[in-house]
């Protein structure tokens, strides 16, 4: 649930507080209430994403309703929300013979305008329509990439759920879908004897690699793709597992049906299961002859990658449905649909070597050299394999069969390895040193594994940092960040043009630039030339946080380059501390008081430092934090910042309170000491008040920095 609502606006009077007062209800009728209360509550948030009730208000009613079954078993009936998740281990899934078989539509592989319109002119020859007569009115909708299944409702009741199978019989699935919160356990509005919906189980994208991200934090395998994870979930024996797993559904059509009037289009059967609290997608249309398929197939193209959900194309239905039973069937398939394909999102082919890239901020990445293959609209000779980690756990071999994927303008991925085709002679498992002998392959600097606190699958990077060329455009651009060196001017344009034409290629060439070096290149003007000078000498007066800052050492923000000043006081201080030393400023754990080290331990990084200070970059130095701190008055509090304050910019703020010892954070939570609240204060302005904090305006904050 969320913990954005407004209690006004509760549509229903039940409340967790109602719970605890007398009242002349029953046990049954107050677990009737709480049950209609909390199916509300869960269609509002699974459905139609408009969460009304926080956690706890929606977790005390939950628990107000299982204390109530359990002292009166007899009121727990099937769609109570006490029943999604059961715990129970099955031995194998129970066949379910389908009342209405589940078969499947005619694919029409053609991708282009002419799939939709062969479909029409066939559509309109079986019905025998002459060339004036209208056109044949269509409801469009898309193909989910996902598992089909089937939920047989009984007065209302959610009482089974099964896969296709063979189309005749499937395998009964009822507990893990039960565990689907957009699956309604209850029908709103009908009690019909029986009313089968049919529809698709898929995973988010998010979801998708959320749950992928899970998996490597824990060392386990990751899924191919959203449909494999998906049908996995749906086919797990536990449904504890299966409730781990965070799937989704879409409604697109009926079943068996005894005892609801059913109605005459198939728009409007999708209007009525919306009705029902089935979620149904909202890209669906109802479109004219063959020049609105060919719209809707088109718009939808444009629009795939930036769905949530994966799609592999659309589906066109007659709408009437006393036409689709004149149509009929043709072969186990209905006449009146087909499922208008786009270009294939995944292809197999051959993996013929792994080079390694060096990305800008030296990461190493294998990338899969390929048989050429035609995947995603376009043709696929290289796709990435993340990292070492994501190699090994997929075993991926030169030699082997891969599965390829490139969705849009994603870069095309290996993303599993066709076991049953791997030939005899495959290549060993991938290793990043034995690939590289242990050196970059640009600049020949050592690598390094990096991790942070909170992953186990962790990157090789090159060590090089500002002596390697892959680094060198990032290095500057970081360098010369407002929150560095802050040399304004120096951007992404002007960068691209110094280090492509071999003028810059170490940081202390920024300072060796002169007006005419400038002003010759493209779209350089000679005033600008001389304000890109005069900020790069304006920029030689700095502080030795935004120096450590702007040397971009990896795992170092700007709090911790701030923290390392504090501490060591001195350049060389920071240079030539041990990793103990490292270790005992604050905030330093092990990864990144080896990552300075690291750093420094370098000859060509510590040069670089060494000419920087030479071309005259220069700041106060101290002693240290123990001999040089001045007065500390916000140690140990933690602020955050929010809206416009009237004299103060954020980064002055900011500095002013980490001086003063405080730390500024960028969200609300019940650690936070203060929050600086200016004009125009949003959702943190809200939070804080929930929260019962300390607001401040500029005024309170100056004096707490005054002590």
């Amino acid at each position: 649930m969320s913990q954005n609502f407004s209690p006004a606006s509760l549509p229903l009077p039940l409340s967790s507080t109602s719970l605890s007062t007398p009242s002349a209800q029953t046990p049954a009728e107050q677990a009737a209430a709480l049950r209609a209360t909390l199916q509300h509550h869960a269609h509002l948030y699974y459905v139609l994403d408009q969460p009304v009730l926080p956690d706890a208000e929606y977790d005390m009613l939950f628990q107000a309703l299982q204390k109530l079954e359990a002292e009166y078993p007899e009121l727990l009936t099937p769609d109570s929300p006490t029943q999604r998740i059961l715990g129970k281990v099955l031995a194998g899934f129970a066949p379910v013979p389908h009342t209405v078989p589940m078969l499947s539509i005619r694919t029409e592989t053609d991708t282009e305008a002419t799939g939709a319109e062969n479909f029409d002119a066939r559509v309109r020859r079986e019905l025998e329509l002459p060339p004036e007569a209208p056109p044949v009115v269509y409801a469009a909708e898309l193909k989910f990439d996902g598992l089909a299944i089937n939920l047989r409702y009984e007065q209302g009741v959610l009482v089974r759920a099964a896969t296709r199978g063979d189309g005749e019989t499937g395998e009964d699935v009822t507990q893990n879908i039960r565990t689907i919160g957009q699956i309604p356990l209850r029908l709103t509005g009908t009690v019909a004897p029986v009313i089968e919906v049919r529809g698709e189980v898929y995973m988010r994208r998010d979801d998708f690699e959320g749950l992928n991200e899970r998996q490597r934090q824990v060392g386990d395998k990751t899924f191919v793709n959203p449909r494999n994870a998906a049908a996995g979930a749906v086919r797990q024996l536990d449904s504890r597992i299966a409730a781990q797993r965070p799937l989704s559904f879409f409604a697109y059509g009926l079943g068996d049906v005894q005892g609801w009037e059913t109605p005459a289009s198939h728009e409007s059967v999708m209007d009525a299961l919306a009705a029902f609290g089935m979620p149904v997608c909202e890209h669906r249309s109802r479109v004219a002859g063959a020049a609105g398929l060919v719209a809707f197939h088109q718009k939808m193209g444009a629009q795939r990658d930036s769905l949530p959900f994966d799609i592999d194309g659309v589906v066109y239905k007659v709408n009437d449905r006393a036409l689709q039973q004149r149509l009929g069937f043709v072969s186990r398939e209905p006449r009146w649909a087909v499922a208008h394909k786009y270009p294939a999102q995944e292809q197999m082919t051959t993996l013929l070597g792994i080079d390694i890239q060096v990305g800008r901020t030296g990461k190493l990445t294998p990338v899969a050299k390929l048989a050429p293959v035609f995947v995603g609209g376009t043709t696929v000779s290289n796709a990435t394999l993340h990292n070492e980690d994501e190699a090994r756990r997929k075993d991926v071999r030169v030699g082997d069969t891969v599965i390829v994927r490139r969705a849009g303008d994603v870069i095309p991925e290996v993303v599993g390895v066709v076991l049953e085709r791997r030939p005899a002679d495959v290549g060993e498992p991938f290793d990043m040193v034995q690939r590289l002998g242990g050196k970059c392959p640009i600049c020949q600097s050592d690598i390094a594994k990096e991790a942070s606190e909170a992953r186990t699958s962790v990157d090789w990077r090159c060590t090089g940092g500002l002596f390697c060329p892959a680094q060198r455009k990032q290095a500057i651009l970081h360098f010369a960040g407002r929150r560095a060196m802050d040399i304004e001017g120096l951007g992404d344009k002007l960068v691209d043009q110094l280090v492509d034409a071999g003028i810059v290629t170490q940081l202390p060439g920024l300072y060796k630039l002169g007006i005419a070096k400038l002003a010759a290149l493209d779209r350089m003007a000679e005033k600008s030339a001389q304000n890109i000078v005069d900020a790069l000498e304006k920029s030689k007066q700095t502080t030795l946080a935004r120096f450590l800052f702007g040397l971009g050492l990896r795992q170092v923000g700007e709090a911790t380059a701030k923290d390392l000043a504090r501490h060591f006081g001195s350049l060389d201080k920071v240079r030539d501390a041990s990793t103990e030393q490292l270790l005992e400023v604050r905030d330093v754990g092990p990864i990144v008081a080896q990552s300075i080290h690291d750093f420094f331990s370098q000859a060509h990084n510590r040069e670089v430092v060494e000419q920087l200070r030479a071309a005259g970059v220069t700041w106060a130095e101290g002693s240290g934090e123990a001999a040089n701190r001045g007065p500390q008055p916000l140690l140990g509090k933690t602020l955050v910042l929010t809206g416009t304050l009237p004299t103060l910019g954020r980064d002055q703020a900011k500095d002013l309170i980490e001086a003063a010892g405080g730390k500024v954070s960028g969200s609300v939570s019940k650690k936070t000491s203060y929050l600086v609240a200016g004009e125009e204060a949003g959702s943190k302005l809200e939070k804080a008040r929930e929260l019962g904090l300390t607001i401040l305006d500029e005024a309170g904050l100056q004096r707490l920095l005054e002590g």
